[in-house]
């Protein structure tokens, strides 16, 4: 008789290794690798016994849709993150750091929906009936018909939901404290996690439930368990915030029925979660307009404008080799922009430290933030003050050259709207809005933005002499 194989899988990465070892060589961890037997659970391997599968009815494209395809929450951000609220039958993974208000946020949505005359399920795995009402008390959800279970056994879960009327939303919090009877393994190992997915997943499709799993993530910020469980689900989104600031960020990372690059944000409060509907006020209430370094920029998070103040901190070093701080931005881009600076403009900053930092705690992401990050390191360097009243945005190339970027009619919109009638961007820039009374600037390359804030220094040094 033929010896039973097993596989040895490491439960942070999911790679699967011929034999055990200490140390993964997938992703590096220690003490991660655990013996399973892979002919246990759902998609065991291919030593099962076959058996004979049946015929699935075959359908064409073409066909009325009996119910609404979308179930909006009414809470304007989480329904702009989902892309127009929840799609039923989908499946939707949450993740984020422990206490950042997933569970608050979800109780938030499942209250909401239930107000609507929808029937919700929330599944608690790590909390018990007890302490989840106490949360719903601070919420005011409490005098919502959401139901409630504490449950952690994959089985038991689909055979409570599946009785009676079909849910309109499952919640399931989280999937790492799942556990299936059909695969040998403790809770929040990877062939559990993705039994209990799938199992999900199948009774979603089946049903026609939006089922809305929580999932927490690794040191590294990932979603702790198999890659593969991203894939299979139809949305990824992710819960971010700093614990040092009250607001948050739900961003959008995968969405078979909507946008990848929207976000939607929040403000905590012994409330709740309240939604903030114009973030550029949060990240610019505390400004400070006299200080040099500071250069506001107009960025764009999917459809949504949104300014946020970049600072800059240009200081002699006395260390051999000058230190590069930055927070909120990507590093190896702010080498190039130091690069092309000193190459192209003349800006030595080889002998200084550079320190920069996007207020609020907010992550730039593209490209069109270079111009405000040029802006602000040579307003440091110069120890001259930015206008106040003008926003920056522009990709700047390795030549020099400011390249145009796109949405610079909505940039330019919020900027007014917030009050700055100036702006810095890209020549031969698209969709400038008509009828505007701003004065907007155009720059072909680096060298001239330099320029004119050296030429602006000093125009203040002669009008600070003639006075």
């Amino acid at each position: 008789m033929a010896k039973a194989k097993t596989q040895f899988i490491c439960q942070n990465c999911g790679t699967v290794h011929s034999r055990w070892a200490g140390k993964c060589e997938g992703c590096g961890e220690w003490n991660t690798i655990v013996e399973e037997d892979p002919m246990g659970g759902i998609g065991g391997g291919p030593g099962k016994t076959p058996k004979k599968g049946r015929a699935v009815t075959l359908t064409a494209l073409s066909g009325e849709i009996e119910e609404a395809p979308r179930i909006p929450t009414g809470m304007a951000e989480l329904d702009r993150a989902t892309g127009g609220g929840f799609v039923r039958g989908s499946a939707v993974l949450i993740g984020g750091d422990p206490g950042i208000g997933k569970s608050t946020l979800l109780m938030q949505a499942a209250a909401a929906l239930s107000r609507k005359g929808h029937r919700v399920i929330y599944v608690s795995g790590e909390e018990a009936v007890a302490q989840v009402r106490l949360r719903a008390q601070r919420l005011g959800a409490a005098d919502t018909d959401v139901l409630l279970a504490a449950e952690t056994n994959v089985e038991d879960i689909l055979a409570t939901i599946s009785e009676g009327k079909r849910p309109d939303l499952v919640i399931i919090d989280s999937i790492q404290t799942l556990w299936s009877d059909t695969a040998d393994s403790a809770p929040g190992t990877v062939t559990q996690v993705r039994t209990g997915v799938q199992a999900m997943i199948r009774f979603a499709k089946q049903t026609g439930a939006t089922m809305v799993l929580v999932g927490h993530v690794t040191k590294e910020g990932q979603i702790a368990g198999p890659r593969v469980v991203e894939h299979m689900v139809d949305a990824v989104l992710y819960f971010e915030g700093d614990r040092g600031h009250h607001y948050r960020i739900l961003r959008t990372v995968k969405n078979r029925f909507g946008p990848t690059d929207e976000i939607g944000v929040f403000e905590m409060s012994d409330k709740g979660l309240r939604e903030v509907a114009n973030p550029s006020e949060l990240f610019l209430g505390e400004r400070n307009e006299k200080a040099p370094g500071a250069a506001v920029f107009a960025g764009m998070e999917g459809t949504r404008p949104i300014l946020v103040e970049v600072q800059a901190l240009v200081a002699a070093t006395s260390l051999g080799t000058p230190r590069r701080a930055v927070v909120g931005w990507d590093s190896s881009r702010l080498a190039m922009i130091l690069a092309v600076l000193e190459a192209h403009c003349g800006v030595r900053l080889g002998q200084h430290d550079v320190y920069l930092n996007v207020a609020g705690g907010y992550r730039i992401s593209e490209p069109a933030a270079d111009m405000a990050i040029a802006s602000a390191l040579v307003s440091s360097l110069a120890g001259l003050a930015l206008p106040a009243d003008c926003v920056y945005f522009g990709e700047v190339s390795l030549s020099g050259a400011v390249r145009p970027v796109s949405h610079t009619g909505q940039r330019l919109k919020e900027a007014e709207k917030l009050g700055f009638s100036a702006a810095v961007l890209p020549a031969a820039s698209a969709e400038l809005p008509k009828g505007s009374t701003g004065k907007w600037r155009e720059v072909d390359s680096l060298p001239d933005l330099v320029a004119q804030i050296a030429g602006s220094r000093l125009k203040a040094r002669n009008d600070q002499e003639d006075g």
